[in-house]
């Protein structure tokens, strides 16, 4: 678990008090709305699911993928994703470190050549993340929030960067709807707890909206 007690000399911004974090009515309204949102969702895109699945499967190996992330509280859960890299894609990173484009504890290069052919259109219009949908549903995450980080990236975070773990993750957040990898990890970090003290309801419609723009003309996205 994620200790709520925060180190104020290694935080550079922002400081998460409980104030920001005790929103009854907010939550409230927003897991009726995550709910809502998630089941509609899968309806109406069951068709892109199952066009998905097979294009993914013709690239070989099974079209869903699972990977271990850190929620909120420290809380690790199995999130899902249209697989959209080659199956070895993990133990293969390490040989390509050295063309990290992401500064901080991320890795994030964009040509990268564990992605299929299939994984470069699914991920260019965030097909790959449709799967988190069920994740929502189940209540490891939720539409807006940070984006949950693998369990390596969170055993390099300083107290600053821990205080992202305090909310529930989320599909879309400021990261995603201005500019995703096209930010660095510091402007990331700090749009996060940015979000964390302003999050509402009128917010979070305004970040689906703006994310579904992005989406669209595929900004930042590989």
């Amino acid at each position: 678990m994620v200790s709520r007690e925060i180190n104020k000399q290694d935080s550079t911004n922002v400081i998460i008090t409980s104030e920001d974090l005790h929103k009854p009515v907010y939550e409230f309204v927003k897991r009726i709305g995550d709910v809502i949102c998630s089941c509609a969702a899968l309806a109406v895109l069951s068709p892109i699911f199952l066009i998905t699945a097979i294009a993914v499967k013709r690239d070989g190996g099974p079209a869903f993928y699972s990977q271990q992330r850190v929620g909120k509280d420290g809380k690790v859960f199995k999130m899902y994703k249209f697989r959209s890299m080659c199956q070895n894609a993990e133990s293969l990173q390490e040989d390509l470190m050295k063309y990290n484009e992401m500064d901080g504890p991320v890795f994030k290069m964009k040509n990268d050549p564990r992605i299929t052919e299939t994984g470069r259109f699914i991920r260019k219009y965030s097909i790959d993340e449709l799967p988190q949908l069920v994740n929502i549903l189940k209540g490891d995450m939720s539409v807006v929030g940070p984006r949950p980080p693998l369990v390596k990236e969170v055993e390099q975070y300083n107290s600053y960067q821990a205080q992202r773990l305090l909310i529930k993750p989320g599909l879309t957040c400021f990261w995603q709807a201005y500019g995703r990898s096209e930010l660095s990890f510091v402007d990331w970090m700090d749009m996060d707890m940015r979000y964390i003290k302003r999050r509402s309801i009128p917010l979070d419609v305004k970040l689906i909206l703006r994310t579904m723009f992005a989406v669209l003309f595929k900004r930042g996205a590989y």
